[in-house]
């Protein structure tokens, strides 16, 4: 049987991590008002797979063990797998209104896969038996796993091997006969103390200097020497504040953390790359790529936004003026084009060596362009429909004590028959998903999530094959070929 939700929040239960928040050990990570919201947003992956109608999207049946798995485990067998996978992005986006943290070890996987079977084909490897069995540990488990790729970087004009720190990259600090010692730290790392696993990648593609740091493994996230220190997020605290509808989304939420390795022994059977720094290239382009097809999550959330903007113009009583029915239209144009971005490199992927379907890498890099810009537009416009009142807005505390609540009663009102309590409300979800803990995952994880912008215009300029487009207009207007 598939995992439930409530299985999965007890399992968290169980696992012995060191998480600092706020300066203070957290002792109960499952319980913690901030970190609960991004708790729920997971286990809505696993409670969409035990309904029926979203069967199709969530779940599937495992080649490696022949048991339904929840598709976040998978490994993609067909541009099916990956058009379905752009589908459930979109879907738990627009239930959640925030990241769900799975697709970055769901593609981590999937890179693994292709990488491990390249390095076993060269010979003398068995890298790829070893991510089977991991693999099968993982869907058997129904386990979540954090794809751990950033590092902290330093000076980003030096190579790892170069780093007046050398820890500045994760690294090999020793080689034993049944394992390896790792240290460093992995930054930026959504959803991280709601895994049951990290899974560790090299960064950039790095060179024989750097044999060190081109490393893969896995790791429970619970394993001796690791450390997480959760990031800030604008309005946080607002969590802390009780049931309170000044948080916006009341239910879910997103974060991330600074993932420390103190000399963290990773056992052999769990290595997946040690050393080979030349295959660490092609293993950072085919994470990235999966990862900017993921992006698809940010159509999901942008629906929501979109709807909270039009719910927004009706509360105010301007939602038939044509400027506004033009600006729903255009924050639809845009969120629709996104849509087509994942679809498309999805339609078009192709099979691997080893089997594993691959998403077309022009096309996943110009999705995630689009993704650099077009929820900043969608955002400033749900902004300009909001109004003023979006930041200025006083606290459900004001509108409930009795010397003020009257005057926010009168004054913040908008259309006749709205409640100002469900006015407040929509304003408060507009401001999370636009400027409160909900656009981290909205706005500056879809700018530097998966690589800068610069990151994809490099891979986009690698894909397209400018000699062919010149050698068709030159046909075209009778130029000789040499």
């Amino acid at each position: 049987m598939l995992m439930t939700a409530s299985q999965y929040t007890n399992s968290l239960r169980k696992l012995n991590r060191v998480v600092y928040l706020f300066g203070e050990k957290v002792d109960s990570v499952v319980d913690h008002p901030v970190i609960r919201p991004s708790l729920n947003a997971v286990a809505m992956t696993y409670s969409l797979a035990h309904r029926p109608e979203y069967q199709e999207l969530m779940t599937v049946t495992s080649p490696l063990t022949g048991r339904r798995i929840n598709r976040f485990t998978h490994i993609h067998q067909s541009t099916d797998d990956l058009v379905k996978k752009s589908k459930m992005g979109r879907l738990l986006g627009s239930l959640t209104g925030c990241c769900f943290q799975r697709c970055v070890g769901m593609d981590a996987l999937n890179a693994l896969s292709i990488t491990t079977c390249a390095l076993d084909a060269r010979g003398g490897t068995e890298y790829n038996r070893r991510f089977l069995k991991y693999l099968e540990y993982v869907q058997t488990g129904f386990t979540t796993c954090d794809g751990a790729m950033t590092d902290p970087k330093g000076d980003r004009s030096l190579p790892p091997h170069a780093q007046a720190d050398p820890d500045s990259y994760l690294r090999i600090v020793e080689r034993r006969a049944d394992g390896i010692v790792v240290r460093g730290a992995k930054a930026h790392q959504t959803g991280a103390v709601n895994s049951h696993e990290i899974i560790v990648m090299p960064t950039v593609a790095m060179r024989e200097e750097d044999r060190d740091y081109a490393v893969a493994f896995a790791v429970p996230s619970d394993a001796p020497g690791i450390t997480y220190i959760l990031g800030r997020q604008s309005c946080d605290t607002r969590k802390l504040e009780g049931e309170t509808f000044d948080r916006g989304n009341l239910f879910f939420g997103g974060h991330e953390a600074l993932i420390v390795f103190d000399d963290v022994f990773v056992p052999q059977e769990r290595v997946f790359l040690c050393g080979e720094h030349e295959f660490t290239g092609g293993l950072v382009e085919q994470f990235a790529s999966y990862h900017r097809q993921s992006y698809a999550c940010k159509v999901g959330v942008g629906d929501v936004l979109i709807g909270a903007a039009q719910t927004a113009a009706e509360f105010n009583g301007i939602a038939t003026a044509s400027h506004i029915r033009d600006k729903i239209i255009e924050m639809n144009h845009l969120n629709e084009t996104l849509y087509c971005g994942c679809i498309a490199c999805a339609a078009e992927g192709h099979r691997e060596a080893g089997g594993t379907y691959m998403v077309d890498t022009l096309l996943a890099n110009v999705h995630k362009q689009n993704i650099t810009r077009f929820p900043y537009e969608i955002a400033r416009i749900a902004q300009d429909i909001a109004g003023g009142l979006l930041v200025t807005l006083p606290s459900e505390k004001d509108l409930k004590a009795p010397e003020t609540g009257r005057w926010i009663e009168k004054y913040c009102r908008g259309k006749a028959g709205i409640p100002v309590e469900h006015r407040m409300r929509i304003l408060r979800l507009i401001e999370n998903l636009t400027m409160g803990t909900a656009a981290v995952g909205y706005l500056t994880e879809s700018m530097h999530g998966a690589g800068s912008p610069q990151a994809q215009r490099i891979m986009i300029a690698r894909g397209v094959n400018m000699e062919a487009k010149k050698a068709v207009a030159k046909r075209l207007c009778g130029i000789p070929e040499k």
